[in-house]
């Protein structure tokens, strides 16, 4: 059993030294921008305080938070890891615990903030397909413009041991295994894991687990979108004012989300995704192979697979140790046993 069962991610949190030119790529990427306290917030339309911190200074990832359900289970969580529930003096108000993981990231977790009501600034009109037409004598005319993004859904960490991240990541929220990546078999890499909502759905994943051999550090963070059309308008807008395009667009396989991914002017990597799997905590965990990382099911190959992209530093010595590592514990005998 783990200490609590969080709801949601909450927010990530970045430094930055121009507070102004991180504002101009967060209005390009569909958020909305205040500042407060010399902090720059970013919310969507959801009628949550803020789903972005950029704190002035230097360039780098700052925390993550996660939503609890009650106050009850911050105090809960507070009294097994020996800290304080604060109240969050910050846009929303309410209440936080902070706490480290095993890497040094930050972990924030709230509960108590106030929330406005959601809006729905883009219309969701039906679809004609093959199979029904019930768009008749509707037009489809779009305005061009930035996305519209509704909520924060994800982030991906990379840790140095991802076992030992996952247990303390399960134990203290309640997170359930969605897909484990391996290398080969029994040779995990990491894991999308997301919210135990009991038979309510949850993301695919609200967490992803990495462990790779590259910084320590946020890989990216995924905000949703309205829906295909806003992605590919938010997609036009973006390249439109020369923003700097990761990987997109496609759907992946694991999450099934169709995504598409931009770089802030500091290099941290954010996703615009929608149509996203939603599972119950029925559903058992799966194991996929690491082809099904960056593969896609249409869409734009992973840079790396295309070319345009060279291999993180480290990366081709990682796997090379690693097939000699799989060598060693699957080399078969005549009887087909791990040797």
């Amino acid at each position: 059993m783990s200490i609590i069962r969080i709801e949601d991610i909450a927010h990530v949190r970045y430094g930055a030294p121009d507070l102004a030119a991180m504002r101009r790529f967060l209005e390009d990427f569909g958020l909305s921008c205040f500042e407060d306290g010399g902090r720059l917030y970013a919310r969507g339309t959801d009628g949550r305080p803020f789903l972005h911190v950029t704190e002035p200074g230097e360039a780098g990832f700052r925390g993550i938070g996660f939503r609890a359900e009650t106050v009850a289970d911050l105090e809960a969580l507070a009294a097994h890891e020996g800290v304080a529930v604060e109240d969050l003096a910050e846009p929303g108000g309410g209440k936080i615990v902070r706490l480290t993981d095993p890497d040094g990231f930050k972990v924030e977790v709230v509960a108590g903030q106030a929330k406005a009501q959601a809006s729905l600034p883009f219309a969701d009109p039906p679809r004609n397909t093959a199979a029904a037409r019930p768009r008749f004598r509707q037009l489809v005319r779009l305005t061009p413009g930035p996305a519209h993004v509704r909520r924060i859904g994800h982030a991906v960490l990379n840790v140095s041991d991802f076992r030992r991240s996952e247990a303390w990541y399960k134990q203290r929220f309640g997170f359930l295994t969605s897909d484990e990546v391996e290398a080969a078999k029994d040779v995990p890499l990491g894991a999308f894991m997301r919210c135990d909502r009991g038979d309510k759905p949850a993301d695919h994943h609200t967490l992803f687990l990495a462990q790779l051999p590259q910084k320590l550090d946020i890989l990216h963070a995924a905000f949703e979108v309205a829906n295909l059309d806003d992605l590919m308008l938010g997609h036009q807008h973006l390249k439109a004012a020369k923003r700097d395009a990761a990987w997109g667009v496609g759907r992946h396989i694991m999450g099934s989300q169709v995504f598409d991914y931009w770089r802030d002017p500091w290099g941290n990597e954010l996703e615009h995704w929608t149509d996203g799997d939603l599972l119950t905590a029925a559903d058992p965990p799966q194991k996929m192979p690491m082809s099904a990382l960056l593969a896609v099911q249409w869409g734009s190959p992973h840079p790396m697979f295309a070319g345009k992209l060279p291999p993180p530093p480290g990366l081709v010595a990682f796997f090379t140790a690693l097939t000699l590592r799989i060598k060693r514990l699957f080399r078969r005998n005549p009887k087909g046993t791990p040797a």
